[in-house]
């Protein structure tokens, strides 16, 4: 029996990763589909080999997951590099701080990259001032202009992790994939002229071995993400800044709308919490308590 873990599925099909090179084309027992046991790629696997020469073998056992993703569908992330574009197309703030949340939920650390810095500088410095003053680790760059130091500088962040790359179509995902990796050949595609917004070119989820306990999982895009799971009243613990805040309200359990002596207005009338955070959160806020009202 060897070990290794799943790189990519499609259609049945789990492709597995040695840990030194090898890919092993499996199907799953059927004992995983009894269980209700889907196998995810990030999946650490038992396996056994069919034919060594073919590289065919059977996925005997799932080990235990660290942790497990809904969207991207992904298990054993270490950390998430959220890739959100300058423009072309535009970054919508909402969408990512709903990525951050769910990160948030599942204690998953998180880079937040600006790319298509090139387009216009001072708008990535103001994007990456909102999210620096938030807590998160963040990025400007662009992949045209990108320089061997600051590749780099991104190998030593990747080395040793598994690390999921996500964000809308269009940002540039699969142009930083093809400078880490250039064996992916990835599809790059253009932004549509017509509706502004990224053609779609990564179309499943993808596990790529960068170095010797060093993957980097590519996502497709996505232009929309549901919350669930959260009490509303809760939703504040998953901002950093917000969490910062805590118990310095006038009334314990603040959830920092329409209460008096509010700590973190406060901090928002002196420019220390980020405005558009903030209405975010109040959005997002009144979503969860919606579907909590309607039992949703």
């Amino acid at each position: 029996m060897k070990k290794g873990k799943i790189i990519k599925g499609i259609a049945g099909f789990y492709y597995v990763h040695d840990g030194r090179g090898k890919v092993y084309e499996c199907k799953a027992k059927g004992v995983f589909r009894n269980r209700r046991v889907k196998p995810l790629v990030g999946d650490d696997a038992a396996f056994e080999v069919l034919s060594e020469a073919e590289g065919l073998g059977n996925i005997a056992e799932i080990l235990p997951r660290r942790n497990a993703l809904v969207r991207p569908a992904a298990a054993n992330v270490d950390q998430a590099l959220v890739i959100f574009a300058v423009k072309e197309p535009d970054p919508n703030l909402n969408l990512l701080d709903r990525f951050l949340v769910v990160m948030e939920t599942e204690e998953i650390p998180c880079h937040v990259c600006f790319n298509k810095a090139d387009l216009d500088r001072e708008c990535g410095e103001r994007l990456f001032e909102i999210y620096e003053k938030a807590g998160y680790p963040s990025h400007l760059f662009s992949t045209y202009t990108y320089t061997e130091e600051g590749l780099l500088e991104l190998r030593r962040l990747l080395r040793g992790k598994t690390t999921v790359m996500a964000g809308p179509s269009g940002v540039g995902k699969s142009s930083l994939m093809n400078l880490l990796h250039p064996e992916a050949e990835m599809e790059t595609g253009a932004v549509s002229e017509k509706i502004r917004r990224g053609r779609h070119t990564t179309r499943h989820t993808e596990l790529f071995f960068l170095e010797e306990g060093t993957f980097l999982l590519d996502t497709p895009g996505f232009g929309s993400l549901e919350l669930f799971g959260i009490p509303p009243e809760e939703l504040r613990f998953y901002y950093p800044e917000l969490v910062r805040l805590e118990g310095k309200c006038r009334f314990q359990g603040c959830v920092h709308g329409k209460e008096p002596d509010c700590a973190v207005k406060k901090a928002l009338e002196e420019g220390a919490v980020g405005r558009e955070r903030y209405e975010n959160y109040l959005l997002l806020h009144e979503e969860l308590k919606s579907k909590k009202r309607y039992g949703r």
